[in-house]
């Protein structure tokens, strides 16, 4: 039996070996880390990108623009529930249940991304371009994310290792929207096409003339931004696929681990247990509307500075300062919860924002006002990253405890906690896109008509302000203290420990 258990052991990766305590390894939890950076680079980059791309770039009418985000996001929503219950009935393989999804998807993924940059020459199918591969690139995401979600439950059966992988990936991961925002806002920033007048579709035939060398060198800066915006495409491509292999290879799935040995629930028995589960359905709500909060000041944050605050020339720096600020910050929070508990740092973590967003739109524009509430931001933006993938578990494991006979239930928690985030922040992008429609955005305009700018001041401050504090609201009756989070890691425990003694009493009959 030791050579048996020595042969095998040697057999493993050596980024995914364990110490003596049972502990996972710093380069395995690296590893699996690093596969979470792909989700955000190309989430940043969507999220604050992508409006401003479709406006500014492509050329599409707000109102198309703001059909395709929320078409694409919709439809990112409901493929989660389903991709989900579909990795929880899949079968074991060599490299595990989770692995094989990400592995098959990526290819495909980095693909269907770089040809959301692209601006296809046929004007009247630019709309019906974006939507079907913003759509394609949501699902195959979604065939990446879900499994490396619910993954965390399958490296480690100790909540500490767990919640120290988690740290990991959440520093990783805003590391990951900073890489995003760098490459996108760094290389797109160079090639800014200049802004047309807003009255320049008015002018008479002799004017246009006198002008035509000013139109021709737009056109000139337009299509070099279509070509910056596909080299950060293809850049992020690189990088996506790189971090799938080291997530591949640098990480072994384990069979045993968080699950006891009982039969499967189906889908909609599992689906039925998993909503009716209080302290899931209050965690999900609280964390739906501090999400939203950040999503609408993500999705309009580029279009508020360039427009309102005057800076078109320094809104990727500025994005960059936040996403910077949050990466260093994830160190702190993981020290404030482990130290002070996870709900305070919940109420502390999101509401250090509130001020800030405040402030912003009080004052008058101001470079570096605008950089102090960008480093305050990002502190916060940390916390919102942090937490909610951090507390997750913790729900699976009373889930566990409660429902000791259910298993194969970990995908269904990640997957309609993804699902209903996204859906949420579809709508919430539609919105705000289609309200900056009935405001007047100008296409391309060096200004915008005052209307639009008291819409981008409410949609990232008013509006993000209103759903944080419902989101506390909701969050003030999550149940699971350090206390139960404790009793349930004991209890967990015991439970694993007879379950392996009575198989090795079996194993002793046979």
């Amino acid at each position: 039996i030791r050579l048996v258990l020595t042969s095998y052991n040697s057999s493993l990766p050596i980024l995914q070996r364990r110490d003596d305590s049972g502990r996972l390894s710093v380069c395995s939890k690296l590893c699996y880390a690093i596969g979470g950076a792909p989700y955000q680079i190309t989430g940043s980059a969507l999220g604050f990108f992508l409006q401003i791309y479709l406006l500014d770039v492509a050329q599409l009418d707000p109102f198309y623009a703001s059909i395709i985000l929320f078409v694409g996001r919709a439809w990112d929503a409901v493929t989660d529930p389903t991709v989900g219950f579909l990795v929880s009935r899949s079968r074991w393989t060599r490299c595990g249940r989770m692995m094989p999804w990400i592995l098959i998807s990526t290819p495909f993924a980095v693909l269907t991304y770089f040809l959301i940059w692209y601006v296809p020459p046929v004007e009247q199918w630019k709309v019906l371009w974006y939507l079907i591969f913003y759509c394609l690139f949501q699902s195959l995401q979604t065939c990446f994310h879900v499994p490396y979600s619910a993954l965390t439950m399958f490296i480690s059966m100790d909540q500490k290792e767990r919640d120290s992988a988690t740290a990991y990936r959440m520093t990783v991961e805003v590391l990951g929207t900073v890489v995003g925002t760098a490459i996108q806002g760094q290389i797109v920033g160079g090639a800014i096409a200049p802004c047309l007048p807003g009255d320049l579709d008015v002018l008479d035939n002799s004017n246009t003339t006198l002008l035509g060398s000013d139109v021709n060198i737009s056109h000139i800066s337009l299509d070099e931004t279509k070509r910056a915006y596909l080299i950060a495409s293809a850049v992020i491509c690189v990088m996506y696929v790189l971090c799938a292999a080291v997530l591949f290879l640098g990480v072994r799935e384990q069979e045993g681990c968080g699950r006891l040995k009982t039969e499967p629930m189906s889908f909609f028995e599992g689906m039925r247990m998993v909503m009716g589960y209080g302290p899931y359905v209050k965690l999900v709500m609280g964390f739906l509307f501090t999400s939203l909060a950040f999503m609408l000041l993500e999705g309009n944050f580029a279009l508020f500075i360039s427009y309102t605050m005057g800076f078109r020339n320094d809104f990727q720096n500025i994005l960059l300062v936040i996403m910077l600020s949050g990466t260093l910050s994830i160190p702190f929070w993981q020290w404030f919860l482990t130290r002070f508990g996870k709900k305070t740092a919940v109420y502390i973590g999101i509401t250090w924002a509130v001020p800030f967003m405040i402030l912003i739109v009080c004052i008058e524009s101001s470079l570096i006002v605008a950089y102090v509430v960008s480093v305050a931001a990002g502190v916060s933006v940390a916390a919102a990253f942090l937490l909610p993938w951090s507390m997750l578990p913790d729900v699976v494991d009373d889930f566990k405890v409660k429902n000791p006979d259910s298993s194969g239930h970990e995908a269904i928690f990640y997957s309609f906690y993804v699902f209903f985030t996204k859906f949420a922040s579809g709508i919430s992008l539609g919105i705000s896109t289609l309200s900056l429609d009935f405001a007047g955005f100008v296409t391309r305009g060096c200004s915008q008509p005052d209307a639009v700018n008291l819409t981008l001041k409410v949609l990232v401050s008013a509006a993000p302000v209103v759903l944080i504090f419902l989101g506390l609201l909701i969050f003030k009756t999550y149940p699971i203290d350090e206390e139960r989070r404790q009793g349930n890691r004991k209890l967990l425990q015991e439970m694993r420990d007879s379950n392996q003694d009575s198989d090795t009493e079996l194993g002793s009959v046979v």
